[in-house]
């Protein structure tokens, strides 16, 4: 394989909506993902579950790295689940064929105007996101709300307790948007399937089939074009320009992470969507070692946590703190005085919380004041975070100012230094042109939660704007890689 029409490095939102969107148009594309495919079968043990973890659920990882459950001797395997450690603040991410789809919440949650409005650039049109692109993805997933058969159900009383404690404080509430087979969740209900997402098995991944991962959607439909190849277990290692475009060096892997294969490859359109920590890592290097020199000072900048919380509430009614996932309710107190949050319930089993607990996760309006650095001694690419910055930690204090409005239940604890969440690196608009067009580099792009350039998607989970964001940058990109190849 020397030459490649157009590379795809990553596969979440943004690498599976660039596959599909180039197939569509004919474009015969090659998606490399360092993880592997995880099918789920009719046998139901896909994934690790928190009980019995093991090396499915880290990335070459000797130890566990989820929250609440880390650091439990596992053996090395190509598992779904990286932890990067930064300066000041720890990432999630996900690995395998659909990205961080594979471990995330299912949650596909669109912005009030108001706060997109204090985050994005004037210039980046929200009505044409809200009438065009975040439907285009939602319709792609396929999203529904909670069911009020499934919230009535017992394993759900901890989302029926959120909802009923900020009505009673006339703070807003509601449920969210999930990417989700509600007929499965019914199934796990029933028995029909073993307990996976009402038993809080988020993380790791979804045994019973419930969500709709992206290997399941955006990225079947691209494979069975027949113009898109996906290639598990190819780590993309560096980057440079040539005469005609440019040469990725990868790692051809085994399911231990053992070094098979190194080889390069010559694409003229390379798409970055590795994620916000990778895909910047990846440019932040090239750029200082020389590989590619072009690239623009922004590059390494305006990164941001999304302003994430991890909070546990105890001394509230029944809640069954494990039970009920993903997470399926938010109360919406954007118009907070301290600052605005958004607090959405969270079931977190392996944490082992008595009964009248509540885990959450809080979304604030976080700053893009991260950045990436290079060390030459190490040849490596590390992140820097302001975490006692007051742009940071009034996000903290908004979630209390809630609470205590709320009145009901004691926060026993706030944590403020892990992020599932990553923004930017590489800004939209700065570091590339609106569409995420790398500057310096025809045939370069960016199209992943790495162009986010405000350091939050506006007190929401940020798959469903870098969703909307790469469907929007798709459309403008596509067609110039058409009139190219037809010249």
């Amino acid at each position: 394989m020397n030459e490649i029409e157009a590379l795809v490095v990553g596969s979440g939102f943004g690498g599976a909506i660039a596959a599909l969107r180039l197939a569509e148009a004919g474009v015969r594309t090659v998606v490399m993902e360092r993880g592997r495919r995880w099918p789920v079968t009719g046998a139901h043990d896909t994934f690790a579950t928190y009980d019995k973890p093991d090396g499915r659920a880290a990335w070459l990882s000797p130890v566990t790295v989820a929250p609440a459950q880390e650091d439990v001797p596992i053996d090395v395997y190509t598992g779904v689940l990286e932890r990067v450690r930064g300066d000041g603040i720890d990432v999630l991410v996900g690995a395998g064929v659909g990205g961080g789809s594979l471990v995330y919440n299912t949650v596909l949650y669109q912005p009030r105007r108001d706060m997109f409005a204090r985050v994005f650039p004037s210039w980046l049109d929200y009505d044409e996101l809200d009438e065009v692109w975040y439907p285009k993805v939602r319709e792609g997933v396929g999203v529904a709300t909670m069911p009020a058969d499934v919230l009535a159900h017992e394993h759900y009383r901890g989302q029926r307790v959120l909802l009923e404690e900020a009505s009673a404080a006339g703070i807003p509430a509601r449920l969210f948007e999930l990417g989700l087979d509600w007929d499965v969740i019914r199934a796990e209900l029933a028995g029909a399937v073993p307990p996976s997402l009402i038993a809080g098995q988020v993380w790791y991944g979804s045994n019973s089939g419930a969500k709709r991962s992206l290997d399941r959607t955006y990225l079947a439909r691209a494979e069975a074009t027949g113009k898109v190849e996906v290639l598990p277990l190819h780590v993309v290692t560096d980057v440079h320009e040539n005469d005609h475009g440019f040469v990725v060096a990868y790692d051809e892997i085994d399911d231990n992470g053992r070094v098979l294969a190194h080889r390069d490859v010559h694409t003229r359109h390379l798409f970055l969507t590795a994620g916000s920590v990778a895909t910047t890592r990846l440019l932040v290097r090239a750029r200082e070692t020389g590989a590619l020199p072009k690239l623009d000072d922004a590059v390494g900048t305006r990164w941001g946590a999304n302003g994430d919380l991890v909070i546990i509430r105890s001394g509230l009614p029944p809640t069954g703190p494990g039970e009920g996932g993903p997470a399926g309710a938010v109360i919406e107190d954007l118009d907070n005085p301290v600052a605005p949050v958004a607090l959405a319930c969270m079931p977190i089993p392996q944490a082992g919380m008595p009964e009248g607990s509540m885990g959450l996760i809080g979304m604030g309006l976080g700053p893009a004041k991260g950045s990436f650095h290079y060390d030459a001694g190490t040849d490596a690419v590390g992140l820097r975070w302001p975490s006692t910055d007051p742009g940071v930690t009034v996000i903290a204090d908004g979630a209390r100012s809630t609470f205590d409005r709320i009145g009901a239940g004691k926060i026993e604890a706030v944590d403020a230094g892990l992020t599932g969440h990553p923004c930017g690196g590489v800004p939209l608009g700065l570091a590339t042109d609106r569409y995420g067009r790398v500057n310096g580099y025809p045939g370069l792009y960016v199209v992943d939660g790495a162009l986010v350039p405000g350091g939050s998607a506006a007190c929401t989970n940020p798959a469903l704007t870098i969703g909307a964001l790469a469907e929007r940058a798709m459309a403008a990109i596509v067609p110039g890689i058409v009139e190219e190849q037809t010249a």
